[in-house]
């Protein structure tokens, strides 16, 4: 049955930001609801069968709600309103919300993007200890690396310590060149990438040199206590379970830990079980602790990044 639906929008500007450029997201609606949507002033009317305008009007609804929470729309957006409202989950869009994490040194405010991503920032705030797992793109590192920061920064913590494990594609640090930390880099890159945004060049090596923000592999961990610290530890799916308990055991007090990893992608040898693994399953329900997954619904990278996810999730399912 053919229907029409008129959305009556309070605030012309809303309009012409759910229009978009050259109306491209009124056009990619279109296509995603298979609806006809014309827009006369304030008024956005959605006409087609009955259960796509139903579904495109929760989307633009959504999309509302979005911009009042001081949201960008672009097609990243677009395309995760989209998932959400064909699972029936358009009404969660409010737990977004508009509050952000930090500030960018270039001034970009640091929020999550996601309900996935906000339910991972906030989860920090009640425990102590927060594992994250889930796949490429998620964010998990950006964000931990942008709450590490805003602890700093509000004088919470006096020091940021960054680690991983340097196991990955079958490389060991012993066969690449250069001192110590040469070794080390090419595996922490995307820490120092997250935290250049945060701090800036110049203020990143300022407080690498002084000893407060501290970026090493995992090993160098060992035997330590770390006292008033925001540590994450990145990549943990490619620990061993031994390398994974010393982790957690140098907690310190006023401390705050995360551990973010993908169970997917696991380097270690065949022999060797991933300590991330064995943390799910040893430490749920321990008081002080959370473990928050995310999704391919959280991806925030090119959308073919999502659909490459599902894609291997599928193939690893029929192996």
């Amino acid at each position: 049955m053919l229907i029409e639906k008129v959305i009556n929008v309070l605030n012309i500007d809303d309009v012409i930001t759910i229009c978009g450029a050259y109306d491209k997201n009124i056009e990619l609606l279109q296509r995603q609801y298979n609806v006809v949507i014309l827009v006369r002033g304030n008024d956005i009317s959605v006409s087609g069968e009955e259960n796509n305008v139903k579904n495109a009007v929760f989307a633009v609804e959504a999309l509302m709600k979005m911009i009042d929470a001081g949201e960008t729309i672009n097609e990243q957006v677009m395309s995760y309103v989209y998932t959400l409202v064909l699972d029936g989950e358009a009404e969660k869009i409010t737990e977004i919300g508009a509050n952000g994490i930090c500030v960018t040194v270039s001034g970009k405010t640091v929020k999550p993007k996601t309900i996935g991503q906000r339910r991972y920032a906030e989860s920090l705030d009640k425990n102590t200890i927060l594992i994250g797992i889930g796949p490429a793109g998620t964010g998990k590192t950006y964000l931990a690396v942008a709450m590490a920061a805003r602890a700093y920064k509000n004088h919470e913590v006096n020091r940021i310590i960054l680690t991983r494990p340097a196991v990955e594609a079958g490389e060991k640090l012993g066969f690449l060149p250069g001192d110590m930390q040469n070794k080390v880099d090419p595996y922490l890159r995307p820490l120092y990438d997250a935290l250049y945004e945060m701090f800036g060049a110049e203020t990143f090596q300022r407080l690498m040199e002084k000893g407060t923000i501290e970026v090493a592999p995992l090993a160098f961990m060992r035997g330590r206590t770390l006292d008033d610290a925001f540590i994450i530890l990145d990549e943990a799916q490619n620990t061993t379970r031994e390398q994974l308990k010393m982790f957690l055991t140098r907690l310190g007090f006023n401390s705050k830990m995360v551990i973010n990893g993908d169970i997917t992608q696991i380097d270690l040898p065949d022999s060797k079980r991933s300590g991330l693994v064995d943390a799910i399953r040893v430490l749920r329900g321990v008081e002080g602790i959370t473990i928050q997954k995310l999704t391919d619904k959280d991806v925030i990278r090119h959308k073919l990044v999502g659909d490459i996810i599902k894609a291997y999730d599928s193939a690893r399912k029929k192996d």
